[in-house]
């Protein structure tokens, strides 16, 4: 067996700084991503195969030849017209990814999971990496089937298999094409279209150091624990206020209660299920997410892999000159992100 890196979902947000980081150390690399996803933005030197996780036998053609296989692959969305797809997916398309690398005789596979599968009803400290949890905690069926995904991992990797498994928190910066929870928010602010905001707590990470902490998972990390990449905790209005400073928008005034915001949540899955077929305002999950415990500690995790992240607002502002120069905000023009927000209506 080469020296062939295996990436699933290599072209998503994570995937995408992970494979750059790989190719610059001079690995060849293979990226499976799912039927019609959009690859351009790689790196001409990457080999594409498109193949769908949920079919077992394209996954072992898919996997064929790696020696370090990264599982990335996901439906991210936290609301998606049919839930059977988030158990078909993220759990049993996760399983095939396991299954086919193992079986293919692959060194080592790390399954990229999830931190808002590390909460808990009840729960009011900080969150570790160690934290215990069953599917009682899990929010809604993206939650559940991410939970079953990393429970099929650990199992393996329990059983022998050298499987290591990464938790990130919510990544922030610059490269998200496909605009992931937190970059939503992100441009709903800056472009001035969230009038509103609840009262919770976040933790985010550059997207950079989570490919960061993602390499030294694989090539330090002992299978069977679970590695928590996380940077800084912040509540929604700190988050709101560096975007502010790098904006020159003001964050809302207007706080809307729990109650009330997951009622218009109902409201707007009900409209997306059964007239628009699109994504909903708001969803149910992440709604719900807002009221748990979601500070987290990942101090362990980050000295064990020597991993030291930068700070957030760095990550911020990455994100928002790159959202720029996509004309996501502004006119992208090339002038400085807070030059043309201050000036915009």
């Amino acid at each position: 067996m080469d020296d062939l890196t295996i990436v699933t979902g290599g072209a998503g947000f994570i995937g995408s700084h992970l494979v750059d980081r790989l190719v610059a150390d001079g690995r060849r690399v293979r990226v499976l991503e799912r039927p019609g996803a959009e690859v351009g933005h790689l790196p001409s030197s990457v080999e594409i195969v498109f193949a769908d996780i949920r079919d077992r036998s394209a996954v072992d053609r898919a996997v064929e030849g790696g020696r370090w296989i990264y599982h990335l692959a996901a439906n991210p969305n936290l609301w998606v017209q049919d839930r059977r797809t988030f158990d078909e997916v993220n759990h049993r398309g996760t399983i095939h990814v396991l299954d086919a690398s193992l079986a293919k005789g692959a060194e080592r596979v790390l399954h990229c999971s999830t931190e808002s599968i590390l909460t808990r009803a009840r729960s009011t400290g900080p969150i570790g990496e160690d934290v215990e949890i069953t599917e009682d905690d899990a929010v809604g069926p993206y939650c559940l089937s991410k939970l079953r995904a990393e429970q099929a991992a650990m199992q393996r990797a329990q059983a022998g298999h050298p499987i290591l498994i990464a938790n990130p928190t919510m990544p922030v910066g610059p490269g998200d094409r496909g605009h992931s929870p937190p970059t939503r928010l992100m441009l709903d602010f800056c472009n001035r279209r969230l009038p509103a905001v609840m009262d919770c707590t976040l933790n985010l990470i550059d997207v950079r150091d989570v490919a960061e902490g993602l390499l030294r998972t694989m090539e330090r990390g002992t299978p069977g624990r679970r590695y928590l990449l996380g940077a800084e905790n912040l509540t929604l209005l700190e988050l709101l206020g560096i975007l502010g400073e790098l904006t020159g928008v003001r964050p809302p005034r207007l706080r809307v209660p729990y109650p009330v915001a997951l009622a218009s949540a109902y409201v707007s899955e009900f409209w997306a299920d059964h007239v628009s077929g699109r994504s909903p305002q708001a969803t149910v999950t992440g709604v719900r997410l807002t009221r748990r415990t979601m500070h987290f500690d990942a101090s362990r995790s980050l000295q064990a892999l020597g991993l030291i992240p930068r700070p957030i607002r760095e990550a911020l502002d990455a994100a928002v000159r790159w959202h720029v120069d996509q004309g996501s905000l502004g006119s992208g023009d090339g002038k400085p992100a807070s030059h043309l927000l201050k000036n915009s209506a």
